[in-house]
């Protein structure tokens, strides 16, 4: 996989729940879209599993993953990825951050969490690109955008920015053979807005129908926030990913840029 040099894009990547990882049309979608973009000079991502303020960098040495699930087989629980850290990245994010006035904290015992590494694992599985984790630091869209933004001339850098989560997101109703409408009709509405270019409407998700029932909680789309802040205003946006799994989890994946 070449090296890219140009502007990267941010992504905002659904992960679901960790058994995505047997879905065959989930992972090669992601291999592909990882040779599509090219290998970054590290990734830096953020995952609705992780949520601090003020902003918070993970370990910037390879420590172990952090399998923070339960009620999954086994086998999930096992899975690596002994990707490099990233302190070079870690100082650079401190710099950006800590210009805007706010302050950064450290928690360098923390490894990677399923909302990172599950995806990494089929976008970069050559375990060669460092990866830095930060956190979420709100589920309101100001913080979220506003610490995408700040972040986003890292896009120049050689950096991949990547937010992680779910378009629908409601665990609570369990797996099932068919996808509730609810789910579809947020999903709808999701992709709609993102074909308009609509940010403003992707701000307030709480006006989408089937809401309530899409996101019980605003932690899994709050990444997607993240990746917009990062984006150019205006710029493409696609989705290289959709359908859905289990039922009600949207597989819906976008690149802005």
């Amino acid at each position: 996989m070449p090296d890219v040099s140009a502007r990267l894009p941010s992504l905002f990547v659904g992960h679901g729940e960790p058994p995505l990882a047997a879905d065959p049309a989930w992972t090669g979608d992601l291999i592909k879209w990882g040779v599509a973009i090219g290998k970054p000079k590290a990734i830096l991502v953020v995952s609705p599993h992780w949520e601090r303020r003020p902003v918070t960098l993970g370990a910037t040495t390879t420590v172990p993953l952090r399998h923070d699930f339960k009620g999954f087989p086994e086998r999930y629980s096992r899975a690596r990825y002994p990707a490099p850290g990233a302190p070079e990245l870690a100082a650079r994010v401190r710099e950006l951050v800590t210009a805007t006035g706010d302050k950064v904290d450290d928690f360098p015992d923390r490894g990677l969490d399923h909302g990172a590494y599950v995806p990494l694992m089929f976008l970069y599985p050559s375990f060669d690109v460092p990866i830095l984790q930060i956190t979420l630091p709100a589920i309101t869209p100001g913080p979220v955008f506003a610490l995408g933004r700040t972040l986003a001339p890292l896009r120049d850098e050689g950096i991949l920015l990547i937010g992680t989560g779910s378009m629908t997101y409601n665990p609570r109703t369990g797996f099932t053979p068919t996808t509730p409408s609810w789910a579809t009709t947020f999903d709808t509405w999701a992709g709609d807005a993102l074909a308009r270019g609509d940010i403003d409407a992707l701000m307030a998700p709480e006006n989408a129908p089937a809401f309530k029932q899409a996101h019980p909680r605003l932690d899994h789309f709050a990444p997607l926030w993240f990746a917009a802040g990062a984006a150019d205003p205006g710029g493409p946006i696609h989705c290289p990913i959709t359908g859905f799994w289990q039922g009600g989890f949207s597989k819906r994946s976008v690149q802005f840029g």
